[in-house]
């Protein structure tokens, strides 16, 4: 499709051409994010699983290879982002337990809510930002924490 200025034709066909070609784009890019078919769920699920392993492990390396490049980046060291974990997140590093609820699109991002039970008895959300990789792979590209008010074991 080739967008016309103004100048050589009509101001109206070419708002048109424009409208049609951001609603082109605004479908293209929303069928590549809200796509998470069961396949999805379930990688993401493991690569959850597999990095919260590593944390159970204090396997520092495994558990970094499972941040997205944006994160791996933030925090430049396997070593650092063991660190901020290990003292920000208790829930996520020792977890007494782990609950997997539904995979949600917010925003446009892949976000799989997971309650963990903290080491001190409060429950907690764990919402677990998801980035697909150009190799198809899914990484953490976040992790926020909600607690549950009045919500303890």
């Amino acid at each position: 499709m080739r967008l016309m200025p103004p100048r050589l034709g009509s101001l109206t066909r070419w708002l048109t051409q424009i409208s049609v070609a951001l609603l082109l784009l605004t479908l293209s890019v929303k069928a590549q994010q809200m796509t998470a078919n069961n396949v999805d769920r379930d990688a993401i699920r493991a690569v959850i699983q597999r990095q919260l392993q590593a944390f159970q492990t204090d396997n520092a390396e495994e558990a970094f290879t499972f941040a997205s490049p944006e994160i791996r980046a933030k925090f430049g060291t396997a070593k650092n982002f063991f660190q901020a974990v290990k003292t920000s997140y208790a829930a996520v590093y020792r977890p007494r337990s782990v609950m997997f609820e539904k995979l949600v699109i917010v925003r446009g991002i892949p976000t799989q809510e997971v309650i963990l039970l903290a080491p001190d008895g409060e429950l907690v959300k764990a919402l677990y930002l998801m980035e697909k990789q150009p190799d198809r792979t899914w990484k953490i590209n976040g992790c926020i924490l909600m607690p549950l008010p009045g919500q303890s074991i």
